[in-house]
């Protein structure tokens, strides 16, 4: 009898070895996490060993870890009749600049994923790697692996200032020339640094302080969803009547 083909997670576990450092399997979506300094040659293999054949960068995006798993909602003590929309102490992005939070925040804060689309194996898979540096995040960049991660990878950098060493042109792509900071950082705040206006006496663009107040945002906090708990319970009761 026929041992069965080796699954696609060990697979990978097998060609990569130890530069594995995690691969997680949830709600059917695989992501591999490598070191930044493995970043080029694991994404260079995953393009081209045919077991894999990645030939498909689909997207590239930044994170920030910045307050993971963190609720600024009161969900359980502020209202009897269910969750209250009072917020306690102030989460990231709910202060001006000059009141940011200093405290330290985790250990590895910002990473870079990768979406991958294997058209000839018919395979997705999720590359990560973490940025060592959370002062100043650095990337390899992919741009000689997958050339149309190009725009991506200046949309990171515009974000949330992660820098991809090798690009060629890395510049801002979404905010304006003189805009301060990335906007996806979790410890940018919500109102902006400045606002800007055409001032018809002057006739020019003029930067003043911002004049709304800080907002709520959502709740940061992670939450499973219950429908996936049903359709995990569904598809076990059916394979108990099978």
């Amino acid at each position: 009898m026929a041992e069965p083909a080796p699954s696609f997670p060990d697979r990978l576990r097998a060609f990569f070895g130890a530069r594995v450092l995690a691969l997680v399997d949830r709600h059917g979506e695989l992501t591999l996490e490598v070191a930044a300094a493995d970043w080029i040659d694991v994404a260079r293999s995953l393009r081209d060993e045919p077991e894999f054949r990645f030939e498909q960068l689909m997207d590239l995006c930044g994170v920030d870890y910045l307050s993971y798993g963190q609720a600024e909602w009161d969900t359980t003590d502020v209202s009897s009749e269910g969750f209250s929309r009072g917020v306690e102490g102030r989460g990231p992005g709910r202060f001006s600049w000059e009141e940011r939070p200093t405290a330290a925040g985790p250990e590895r804060r910002f990473a870079v994923v990768a979406h991958l689309l294997s058209v000839s194996n018919n395979l997705r898979l999720r590359v990560r790697c973490f940025a060592q540096d959370n002062t100043l995040p650095v990337v390899p960049s992919l741009i000689d692996v997958w050339p149309g991660v190009n725009w991506f990878e200046r949309e990171a950098f515009d974000l949330f200032g992660v820098i991809f060493e090798g690009h060629p042109d890395l510049r801002r792509l979404l905010t304006d020339y003189g805009f301060v900071g990335h906007p996806f950082r979790k410890d940018f705040p919500l109102i902006g640094n400045v606002e800007v206006r055409y001032d018809a006496e002057k006739k020019r663009v003029i930067y003043e302080p911002v004049s709304i107040e800080p907002r709520v945002g959502v709740p940061r906090v992670v939450r499973e969803d219950s429908r996936w708990a049903q359709a995990e319970a569904e598809t076990g009761a059916r394979s108990g009547h099978a």
